[in-house]
């Protein structure tokens, strides 16, 4: 796999690559619908996890080996990763020099927006690429963690990921369904509005207007997943600030809507492969 960047953008974006990484995940300042990391691990860092969004990333330092759809994969510094909504997933350093890369998590509806009305999620079967468009775009977010992007920035970024996105699918336009669009709108704005207590189904079917089972093809088709599994991501997002805020965990699992602190652990384990306390550890590492 070729080196995308070039060395002067690897550079750059690895300025604090060394033989000795201590493991740490760096949050940037978010926009809606879209969040960035940093990332730095020494071996293994995620075991078998899904979120619902797309993970779109830079291999920076290091070889970045994960299972995804059935095969080890690994990334050399400068190649581009794409991770479909809701595919399961691990991570980590496939050598002892560790590993550091760069990721964005963009909401699927983001994407589905930005291609108009004949554009369908793109699903990328290869999930490590060489291609210096999608990297540019990645670049234009992701080379300074430290500042918040403005609006127009991020519009640009979306579109043009999600362009990329579609041109490596080659997908064959479907036109979207603009009335479902709504629907699913209302039900995604009401599911954040109301994520830390139990939603029931005929509060959906009230608010779309449509019956349970119609509601589920529809959002999993502008969300790539379920509003059962969308409303569980915005609590476990809801933790994670919490998290960065020092709470307790106790109370974060109380606060956030899990019956037990037990059923917060699991759960949270699932979505983002590891526990809460060792994502305290590496997002605190960096304080």
């Amino acid at each position: 796999m070729n080196n995308v960047l070039g060395e002067e953008a690897a550079e750059r974006l690895g300025r604090l690559c060394g033989p000795s990484l201590k493991d740490a995940i760096v949050a940037a300042p978010s926009n809606p619908g879209l969040e960035r990391i940093e990332a730095r691990f020494a071996a293994n860092a995620y075991e078998l996890h899904r979120h619902d969004t797309y993970a779109i990333g830079l291999t920076l330092h290091g070889v970045q080996s994960f299972w995804y759809r059935g095969e080890r994969r690994r990334s050399l510094p400068g190649n581009v990763i794409v991770l479909h909504p809701d595919e399961m997933h691990d991570g980590g350093a496939g050598t002892e020099v560790g590993l550091r890369y760069r990721m964005l998590y963009l909401e699927p509806s983001l994407a589905l927006d930005s291609l108009g009305p004949a554009g369908s999620l793109p699903f990328v079967r290869d999930p490590v690429l060489s291609d210096p468009m999608i990297a540019a775009a990645l670049s234009a977010a992701l080379d300074n963690l430290d500042e918040e992007l403005d609006e127009l920035l991020v519009d640009d970024v979306i579109s043009r990921l999600a362009q990329g996105l579609s041109r490596v699918a080659r997908q064959s336009p479907k036109p979207t369904d603009k009335p479902a669009l709504r629907q699913v709108a209302r039900v995604s704005d009401y599911l954040e509005a109301h994520a830390l207590r139990l939603v029931k189904s005929d509060e959906l079917e009230a608010i779309s207007g449509l019956d349970r089972y119609a509601l589920s093809r529809q959002f999993r088709a502008v969300y790539a997943t379920s509003p059962h599994r969308f409303l569980l991501m915005r609590r476990l997002q809801r933790a994670r600030d919490m998290i960065r805020m020092r709470e307790p965990l106790a109370e974060i699992a109380a606060d956030t809507g899990f019956s037990d602190q037990s059923h917060f652990n699991r759960q949270f384990k699932k979505a983002f492969g590891v526990t809460p306390g060792r994502w305290a550890a590496l997002v605190g590492s960096n304080a």
